[in-house]
């Protein structure tokens, strides 16, 4: 079967490496592995006696003292038994590799990294400060030293610490992997205890709650702390474990714990009160019944755990595909991703156009909806009203009036109205130009592998963009050369169905106030409305013709084929440079490929420890 010892060092490890990683879950839903390890976090109110009982456990004399707020910073504080004989030292994770043997200077780094973030006032802050202690007198665990809780703010402190520091306890204390170490001195009324009642709150059953009791040798004289010991006082779930801490005689002369230890023994032992009791009371023992409790709920949650590392690998994996392998150093594969990313982006593109994805209907509704529309709102009714047609006809004859039909106004009230065409054949190449373009940004932005390249990005946007102006400036030729060529040339049939104005006996010539009469005008408006209306028709057909042809064809087919020549002339540096990743991207990538390590690595410890059964 696993041992005891076996599983917590197990979990000392992957918490290690959680703390090195900052393993904070990312965008993941899923708890952090960190939260989903149980943990010791140890609460009590100020001058409780709390930097006592973990000196006891660890056996050093290592924590900051003084009256007060001394905690102001959260303690992660990690364990490792080493093998006998092995020389002690701590480690703090801001400081790696740097090895502490002398615990009077872990003290002080305590206190400088605690002044480094609070400054040398009596502020807190939340972030903790992570401290591993290696060392064959302990027993492997993980405690959480918080700062004590206070009922009223000293001077130098805001008045808000008091909630300040029940909120950051709290925090610790909800998670349902936080087991409780309770610490409440003796010589206070149970009943008042910071400690008890936050435990209160947040673990109503007492199921993840040690209850312990410092500062017994305090009490006064013929006073005892046997009912809360023995569970009548406030019952828990798991014993309540007596304390003595050292005295301040004893910390002033410099007694070592290993001493403080014996003392403490022999007080249980000799004790008239707590003699029966001895066995289950001090810090060893305190020490131990942590660690096999630690055990037990390891036990417990490792099926979830498991289930978590397994979900969150996944989710990784998925995130590294979708954020793509790292770009390589040589130019010919760098040409070559350069050239899948744009094959990607183009695909994307004919999708849109092609109606696999949204956008290309738009194109279709400028050709149904926007021309048409266009085209209906020409002011024909305008120019071919009787004042203007009189005075075109009138102009075109000049000095000499024309004898029958008045062949030069007809071409000049024509070409007038045809002149017309030029701004919805205008405005039908720049709205299919602002749509191509639309698309285009659209297609980079829905290309996932794009999203790591902005130089890239940017610089198909532009090719892009200098090829659909090429493409414009080519349509819009094209269609103002069709408008051109229906003015350029009166079709037969019309010419032949103009009437010759003749009278009805047959003579040829007329007076001149007959052939300038209203209804002669607009027998002319009539006709020449007649054959705007014909052009009309055909230019709504070809339009869209050129506008397909000469833009949305040649875009869906060379788009990017200029960009792909200027590709072949870049030498490998040009080309690394388009390959130069969002530093954002490239950060989150390591921090998956981090992660994904930290939990690959969980699962096979854990599966080795159980596979040792």
């Amino acid at each position: 079967m696993a041992t005891m010892e076996s599983l917590i060092v197990t979990v000392n490890r992957i918490q290690r490496a959680c703390t090195v990683l900052g393993d904070h879950g990312g965008d993941t839903n899923l708890p952090t592995l960190w939260e989903a390890l149980p943990s010791v976090v140890v609460v009590g109110g100020q001058s409780s006696g709390k930097s006592s009982v973990l000196e006891s456990i660890v056996g050093r004399d290592f924590l900051p003292r003084g009256s007060g707020i001394v905690t102001r910073r959260p303690l992660v504080l990690q364990l490792h038994k080493t093998e006998r004989g092995l020389q002690e030292y701590g480690e703090f994770l801001h400081l790696p590799k740097k090895k502490f043997t002398d615990f009077s200077m872990v003290r002080k780094e305590i206190q400088d990294e605690t002044d480094r973030m609070t400054g040398k006032s009596k502020q807190i802050s939340p972030v903790p400060i992570h401290l591993s202690i290696y060392s064959p007198n302990v027993v492997n665990l993980t405690l959480i030293d918080l700062p004590g809780l206070t009922k009223v703010a000293v001077e130098g402190q805001p008045e808000s610490i008091v909630q300040d520091i029940e909120s950051m306890v709290r925090s610790y204390v909800e998670k349902p992997n936080c087991i409780i170490l309770a610490i409440t001195p003796a010589n206070q009324d149970i009943a008042t205890s910071d400690a008890i009642k936050l435990s209160r709150e947040v673990d109503p059953t007492g199921e993840r709650t040690f209850g312990v009791l410092t500062k017994l040798d305090l009490m006064d004289k013929g006073t005892n702390a046997i009912d809360v010991l023995e569970g009548r006082a406030y019952p828990l779930q798991h014993p309540w474990v007596g304390i003595v801490n050292r005295s301040q005689a004893d910390i002033k002369k410099n007694v070592d714990m290993i001493a403080s230890r014996w003392k403490e023994r022999e007080f249980f032992a000799s004790s008239p009160d707590y003699g029966h009791l001895a066995s289950k009371m001090g810090s060893e023992y305190l020490a131990k019944v942590l660690s096999k409790h630690l055990e037990s709920v390891i036990r417990a949650r490792l099926p979830g755990i498991t289930s978590l590392i397994n979900k969150s690998i996944e989710e990784l994996e998925a995130e590294l595909s979708h954020l793509g392998r790292s770009v390589a150093v040589d130019a010919g594969a760098q040409l070559y991703t350069i050239l899948e990313l744009c094959r990607a982006f183009d695909r994307i593109f004919k999708e849109h156009l092609d109606g696999g994805r949204p956008g290309g209907d738009r194109i279709y509704g400028v050709f149904d909806h926007q021309l048409p529309a266009a085209l209906r709102k020409l002011p024909f009714d305008r120019h071919l009203s009787l004042q203007n047609i009189r005075k075109v006809v009138s102009e075109a004859d000049g000095y000499q009036p024309h004898l029958i039909a008045p062949e030069q106004g007809y071409r000049r009230l024509i070409d007038g109205a045809l002149n017309y065409f030029r701004g919805p054949a205008e405005a039908s190449v720049d709205a299919v130009h602002f749509l191509l373009k639309e698309l285009v940004r659209r297609s980079i932005a829905e290309t996932q592998e794009l999203k790591r390249f902005p130089t890239l990005q940017a610089e198909i946007a532009a090719a892009a963009s200098e090829a659909l102006e090429r493409f414009r400036e080519d349509s819009k030729k094209t269609t103002l050369r069709m408008v051109d060529m229906e003015s350029s040339y009166l079709t037969v049939d019309f010419s032949r169905k103009l009437p010759q104005e003749v009278e009805k006996g047959g003579n040829p010539t007329s007076s001149s106030v007959d052939r300038y009469a209203e209804s002669h005008f607009r027998r002319i408006g009539s006709n020449v409305y007649s054959y705007v209306g014909m052009v009309s028709d055909t230019l709504r057909n070809t339009i869209p013709k050129a506008v397909v042809y000469c833009q949305v064809r040649e875009a869906k087919h060379s788009l990017l084929d200029h960009f792909y020549i200027q590709l072949g002339k870049k030498e490998g540096k040009q080309l690394a440079q388009l390959l130069d990743e969002d530093p954002a991207l490239m950060e989150r990538r390591q921090q998956c490929v981090k992660r994904l390590e930290l939990y690959k690595s969980a699962r096979d410890e854990i599966d080795s420890v159980l596979w040792a059964r």
